[in-house]
């Protein structure tokens, strides 16, 4: 990738949440990532890994307990200020998980849409605003005739639709979609997708796409990212992580996805993971995954694996793939 420019750098990133006098959640802890310009980098993992907490902090959504987050040549981690931030949510938008919350209620789709534009002064007059709006939603597969409706009148996949019109009308650079068809029906998801391409092609869009459904991450993404309780396990193309994935628990993920010719199906290998997710209140030394592995060794216990790169584009955290550690 070393043609193609960075659009955004994250740089071992923290999210931490005070939970009691003397618990700390440690969401995120230490994720370092790029992405480039018009690309897409999917991020998957187990719920309750950190990958939305990660995409929310890198939106300031949170603010970050340490660690850097580069956007267009510029640290967004820090204070930012009110008209920093102001920018920042223009150049920067999401769409989220559930398409029936992150919509208020109250207010007809014209005024959803329209939220941003009236923010960031992008119309000058009520008949502008109007024609932004019936663009918008003609745009994303709706009709002008949505826009003085309510959420309430709609299917889920319309109002993601709604959420993804009201992401676009700021005209952003970089958007993270948040699960954005988990909530939906299967045959609704392939529609949303398709239709995030497409706008992608149309108007330059880099995406940061966070989704359980790998067979979909790997459709829609140019690289795939995994985590595990807060750390990132691996990263690499979404061909090469998908035909050979280093680390135990990418092969573990891997090995779960559904494949259609029944006889491969019936005949292929699944790795069970044994034993629960450990808590990010208090997570295991070393590495996080190790009590879990299969191939788990000492020195996973007592030293955390560097995330380094193994071969051109492809990263790993694992002692297995570190020629710098002894295995015992």
């Amino acid at each position: 990738m070393a043609d193609k420019e960075k659009l955004l750098e994250v740089k071992d990133l923290k999210k931490y949440f005070k939970v009691s006098r003397n618990d700390t959640l440690k969401a995120v802890d230490g994720v370092s990532f790029d992405i480039y310009k018009g690309e897409t980098l999917g991020l998957v993992g187990e719920s309750g890994c950190g990958k939305s907490t990660t995409g929310r902090t890198i939106i300031r959504l949170y603010e970050p307990t340490a660690g850097q987050v580069v956007f267009d040549g510029k640290d967004i981690a820090g204070s930012l200020g009110t008209s920093g931030k102001k920018e920042l949510t223009r150049r920067m938008q999401m769409i989220f998980q559930d398409p029936y919350a992150s919509l208020n209620p109250r207010m007809m789709v014209n005024d959803i849409i329209a939220e941003g534009l009236d923010i960031h002064g992008l119309v000058k007059s009520k008949k502008e605003r109007l024609e932004r709006v019936y663009d918008l939603l003609e745009t994303v597969g709706l009709n002008k005739e949505h826009a003085s409706r309510y959420p309430h009148e709609f299917s889920g996949g319309q109002r993601q639709r709604i959420g993804i019109a009201r992401a676009l009308a700021v005209e952003p650079d970089f958007i993270i979609a948040d699960e954005p068809i988990s909530a939906l029906d299967v045959s609704i998801q392939a529609q949303v997708v398709n239709l995030l391409q497409e706008l992608q092609e149309k108007r330059g869009l880099t995406y940061l796409f966070i989704a359980h459904d790998l067979s979909m991450v790997k459709h829609i993404s140019d690289r795939v990212g995994v985590m595990y309780l807060g750390n990132m396990a691996e990263l690499a193309t979404s061909d090469e992580l998908y035909d050979h994935p280093l680390h135990p628990y990418t092969q573990a993920l891997l090995s779960a996805i559904p494949v259609a010719d029944p006889e491969i199906e019936r005949s292929r290998e699944r790795i069970i993971l044994k034993g629960d997710v450990p808590s990010p209140i208090n997570p295991p030394s070393g590495c996080r995954f190790r009590t879990r592995c299969p191939f788990a060794k000492a020195v996973c216990a007592e030293i955390r694996p560097n995330w380094h790169e193994v071969e051109e584009g492809h990263w790993v955290a694992c002692h297995l793939h570190d020629d710098s550690v002894t295995m015992g």
